[in-house]
């Protein structure tokens, strides 16, 4: 019982810090950029966490993110005409919860084709599909959950530009959004992308990437995903739809 009192005075005083924090973070930000008013203090909270609770750099952070929205979103999101190329190859699908209920991506690499993209629409394609899925997020979570299959994956997928670019977005304009990763069907050739990619990860992204192999993979995933919220392809019930068709 005392070491659950000491646990529970803990936890009221690391929320109570990062409330007073966050105070400090609008009124910052605030007197810097105007519009930082239209945030609520969730997403300051989470700038702040990506950054520990420093409020200098979660600032600087957070500032450089409400100028990259205006200039990425003018008209407050990306339109599916935008992205025609990146749709068409149906590379991106989103069905089902985790047990916390957190909305779960699908992504497929090997339909990506570096010789096919073109950076700037890859990039509101990022946007577009980060967008959704935190729409999607329920009431009381924060948090997505992507499932990465590496089937079929090899030179022709070899984009690190476009891998670099997609990472920097999540981590810089969505922190703390990011519940799980589970990379699947890992084939030996990736590791070379992963060692070069891996830099450019930060400590709290690296944390929530799990590899998963092959013959655990369905008991990973059921851990985690009820049978009923797992595509089929994995052993569960959802069909997979692409991002685009996702009622959310």
């Amino acid at each position: 019982m005392e070491n659950y009192i000491g646990d529970s005075e803990t936890s009221d005083k690391r929320d109570e810090m990062e409330k007073n924090k966050v105070g400090l973070l609008r009124a910052l930000v605030e007197a810097q950029d105007p519009t930082a008013k239209d945030v609520d203090n969730l997403m300051l909270r989470r700038f702040l966490r990506a950054r520990d609770l420093d409020v200098k750099k979660a600032s600087m952070m957070f500032l450089k993110y409400l100028k990259w929205r205006r200039a990425m979103t003018p008209n407050g999101y990306i339109s599916e005409a935008d992205i025609q190329n990146e749709l068409a190859q149906e590379k991106l699908y989103m069905q089902g919860r985790d047990k916390k209920g957190c909305p779960i991506g699908v992504i497929f690499p090997s339909k990506h084709k570096c010789c096919q993209r073109d950076l700037d629409e890859l990039k509101k394609f990022v946007v577009y599909s980060l967008d959704k899925l935190c729409a999607s997020i329920p009431e009381g979570q924060e948090k997505f959950v992507i499932i990465e299959d590496l089937k079929g994956w090899g030179y022709a997928n070899f984009d690190i530009r476009a891998y670099v670019a997609a990472l920097n977005i999540m981590q810089d304009c969505y922190p703390e959004r990011l519940r799980k990763v589970f990379l699947i069907h890992v084939p030996y050739i990736f590791l070379t992308a992963w060692k070069i990619i891996y830099p450019f990860i930060d400590k709290n992204t690296r944390k929530r990437i799990v590899f998963v192999e092959n013959k655990n993979q369905q008991s990973v995933l059921l851990n985690e995903i009820d049978e009923s919220q797992l595509p089929e392809i994995y052993g569960g019930k959802l069909p997979l739809i692409p991002i685009q068709d996702s009622s959310y």
